[in-house]
């Protein structure tokens, strides 16, 4: 009996993490992007390098997206799934990198939650990411 209460209550608390107070379910835990530098790339007009990190708490998404450049990334904590159009998706964990060249169309999913430094070069003046379905 004490057995069946323990995984009845277990059951209980595990369900609750699932939804919000008033019953709805609770919100997908978001991404956080950080800017830590941005500059002019030097002797290239209209270019600028960005620098920052991208958290990711667990069962965090950065849905699809594109660059107006290039991103280059290394994974300082955790693992990610990183998903690009057209490719099998890959594993990367703390200490991998990774290259994402102009225009591809790619995603990052992390189960355990992951940090990454990422710098970008790109087309001065346009936003860090666009969204693509």
């Amino acid at each position: 009996m004490k057995s069946t209460c323990a995984i009845v209550l277990f059951a209980l608390v595990a369900s609750s993490t699932t939804t919000a107070q008033d019953g709805k379910p609770a919100a997908a835990p978001e991404a956080k992007r950080t800017i830590l530098e941005r500059h002019d790339q030097s002797g290239v007009d209209g270019k600028e390098i960005i620098l920052g990190t991208a958290d990711l708490p667990p069962g965090a998404t950065i849905g699809w997206h594109v660059h107006p450049g290039d991103e280059s990334s290394y994974l300082i904590r955790g693992t990610t799934t990183l998903k690009v159009r057209g490719e099998p998706d890959r594993v990367i964990k703390a200490g991998d990198h990774f290259f994402i060249p102009r225009g591809t169309v790619h995603s990052v999913t992390s189960a355990e939650g992951a940090t990454a430094v990422s710098s970008w070069i790109l087309d001065k003046g346009m936003p860090l990411a666009e969204p693509v379905k």
